[in-house]
């Protein structure tokens, strides 16, 4: 690889949130993970929850799902400084949890996120996200879901498959970087 993959800078959670005792999570949580990336970014990123962060030693490091889509991004020519990373769920699970009560708990959060970061596109990885932003939707899922525009508050959102279903199925490679031309494209349609 000509370019090294990067570790995107952290962004604190909101004073009081890093303290969410919402769902089970906060139980079995380390620390709150609020996003990463340019927090000015026009492109928010949505992943359906933080990966391991640190090595056993404490080093920083980035996960298989962070390395597949820098590894997408670059091939679409999205640069790292236009995008912020952030997640449905605000904690790195560590065990069974209860699902749908811990989503309901932190979409709050994200929808906090959007109306304060203000993206001009939003983009979605995987059928958790999908399922937890349209939940009135019969089939929503990357398959259905993918290819097109959608809005959720007021924002254009569109959604590709989760990078580690793109590791795993290295077919799916194709159409993640496709997704992620076509991100970029709508980007410069919606700049002001």
């Amino acid at each position: 690889m000509d370019q090294p993959f990067v570790i995107l800078p952290e962004e604190q959670a909101p004073e009081g949130i890093e303290h969410c005792e919402l769902c089970e999570l906060s139980k079995q949580r380390t620390r709150v993970i609020w996003g990463e990336g340019n927090p000015k970014a026009p492109l928010m990123m949505i992943l359906d929850n933080p990966g391991a962060r640190e090595d056993r030693e404490g080093n920083s490091f980035l996960c298989g799902t962070r390395e597949t889509l820098q590894l997408g991004m670059r091939e679409a020519g999205i640069a790292p400084n236009d995008v912020y990373v952030t997640y449905l769920l605000k904690c790195r699970p560590m065990r069974a949890y209860k699902k749908p009560e811990a989503r309901a708990a932190c979409l709050p959060h994200l929808q906090l996120q959007i109306l304060q970061k203000r993206p001009l596109v939003l983009f979605g990885f995987g059928n958790v996200v999908a399922e937890a932003l349209f939940p009135e939707e019969e089939n929503a899922t990357v398959k259905q879901l993918r290819g097109r525009w959608h809005e959720f508050q007021g924002t254009p959102i569109g959604f590709t498959y989760h990078p580690l279903a793109v590791r795993r199925r290295p077919n799916l490679l194709r159409f993640f970087v496709e997704d992620l031309i076509a991100l970029k494209e709508k980007r410069k349609e919606s700049a002001p």
